[in-house]
């Protein structure tokens, strides 16, 4: 049965961002117009993206795998598929991307796999952009439309926004951002809300799990991940499926 809206939110626009990718991470638009010509600029990503069309073409992936997309916390976890064992996962984060730009590219990164569970983290990139909570929440709500209409129940995993060193003045927007979604998570069945945040602090301070760049990190912090994750996605992979009678 596919899900039917319960509530209704007001929400502000977004807000336009044009800066390059800088030492935060942030990415640039997706709407970044050329100076010279006026034609819409090929997406940073449009690379990353490319290159999962096709290794999927030269090697499918297994269909009702557990999907995990977002951003580069998602794209440079390297030790997924052993930390998931014997779960079968597909990586599908790509660097700098924001909710939206999963949104844009729900047809290339989520259709395809027919995954039988959804692992998203993304919305660190939004905020530092510039956008307001409550616009990051909207593109998210896209998300989950986008994953009824196509993926009708599958559940989705929104793992929250993470604190870092880089932005940990950003800690109280994240939160916004996570309870909103927390908060959507109890009204639907086919939405859980992962926290990490807790584990990655130490007395309010963050604990040493990130590299130089103060933003992505270490295996250590993946191995928080892995210990808060890993039930849900056994537990998902062990599931009944009608969409995947053969499993």
């Amino acid at each position: 049965m596919k899900w039917k809206p319960i509530i209704r939110f007001t929400l502000p626009m977004a807000m336009t961002v044009s800066a390059a990718v800088n030492a935060q991470g942030t990415p640039p638009s997706p709407g970044t117009v050329n100076a010279v010509d006026g034609r819409a600029a090929r997406p940073w990503y449009a690379s990353e993206i490319e290159a999962f069309m096709a290794s999927d073409r030269a090697n499918p992936p297994p269909l009702c795998s557990i999907l995990f997309t977002g951003s580069s916390s998602v794209r440079l976890w390297a030790s997924l598929a052993d930390d998931m064992a014997p779960a079968p996962v597909v990586n599908r984060g790509f660097g700098g991307s924001t909710i939206a730009d999963v949104d844009d590219n729900f047809d290339r990164i989520v259709t395809p796999y027919r995954p039988k569970a959804i692992f998203f983290y993304a919305g660190e990139n939004d905020l530092s952009s510039g956008k307001p909570a409550a616009q990051v929440f909207a593109d998210f709500l896209r998300f989950m439309t986008l994953k009824s209409q196509t993926l009708e129940d599958t559940p989705v995993y929104f793992i929250s926004l993470k604190p870092s060193k880089l932005r940990f003045d950003q800690l109280a927007r994240q939160s916004e951002v996570n309870t909103l979604v927390k908060q959507l998570s109890r009204q639907r069945r086919d939405l859980h809300f992962i926290n990490v945040v807790a584990a990655m602090l130490d007395k309010g301070k963050i604990r040493n799990i990130y590299r130089e760049d103060g933003l992505h990190m270490t295996p250590d912090g993946y191995r928080i991940w892995t210990r808060l994750i890993r039930p849900a996605v056994l537990a998902e992979s062990r599931r009944p499926s009608v969409r995947c009678p053969k499993q």
